[in-house]
């Protein structure tokens, strides 16, 4: 069994987020890069799978200028067996993104597909969907727990209204949410090793997908500052501030 995993780089999550002073984007030089948190919960869960003797390969995939192969080799370290960098030097949107990884899944044939279920950079929490509709093949998102068995995917779903559990047919698309796992930390032993693992480098152009334009965005804005606290001496006098902002 195959597994194929969604790797993507993002600014790192503990980054206080900076807006450019003309609006234009936020500042990313200097700024550390990281995996996607949820990305990393999806190849930790691609790696026990194949601790326990239910997958045999677990391969991590990338969309990523081409300075990102240190990134993949965070990965490789982390215990996947190769990886593949698609160089794209421009953002692409999630369908983009969708067929990127369709011509991946083609040449690779996995019998799994594991993806975070959102990146925190955009949040679209859209990839992993639309790559099982053009796949052609079932799809469980926002999963808190996997088992494998038989052909077979069961997963547990948190959704608004608590927790469903789904059965899936192999191949399939899972995505993966928080409370699914905790990733394991990297060892030096580790970094060493990934050096010598296998890094396969694909120009976004030769899968020969159309990529469509990139994302624009007319503006970049930080977060409205929040106002002053005010200390209320009992629970009657903050009823009667919420009253007075029409807040109930």
């Amino acid at each position: 069994m195959k597994i194929l995993v969604g790797y993507k780089r993002v600014v790192d999550a503990n980054v206080r987020i900076q807006v450019k002073p003309d609006g234009s984007g936020v500042v990313t030089d200097g700024v550390k890069l990281s995996p996607n948190p949820f990305d990393d919960i999806a190849l930790e869960e691609a790696l026990r799978l194949r601790d326990k003797g239910i997958a045999s390969e677990v391969v991590v995939a990338t969309i990523a200028p081409a300075d990102a192969q240190p990134h993949l080799r965070n990965g490789l370290a982390m215990g996947a067996n190769r990886a593949i960098h698609v160089v794209a030097e421009q953002p692409l949107a999630p369908l983009a993104a969708a067929r990127t990884l369709l011509k991946l899944i083609e040449r690779e044939q996995p019998d799994l597909v594991l993806l975070g279920k959102q990146a925190i950079d955009d949040d679209a929490n859209q990839t992993g969907q639309m790559l099982a509709t053009l796949w052609g093949r079932p799809q469980a998102t926002f999963a808190s727990q996997l088992t494998v068995e038989g052909g077979k995917a069961t997963v547990v779903r948190e959704v608004d209204a608590g927790l469903e559990t789904l059965e899936v047919d192999l191949p399939a698309v899972v995505t993966t949410d928080l409370r699914l796992n905790e990733p394991r930390f990297i060892k030096l032993p580790d970094i060493m090793k990934a050096k010598s693992k296998p890094l396969q480098t694909i120009p976004l152009a030769e899968l020969g997908v159309d990529a469509g334009p990139a994302p624009q965005v007319s503006h970049y804005a930080p977060p409205a500052g929040r106002s002053r606290g005010v200390m209320v001496k009992d629970a009657a006098e903050l009823v009667a501030a919420l009253k007075a902002k029409g807040l109930v």
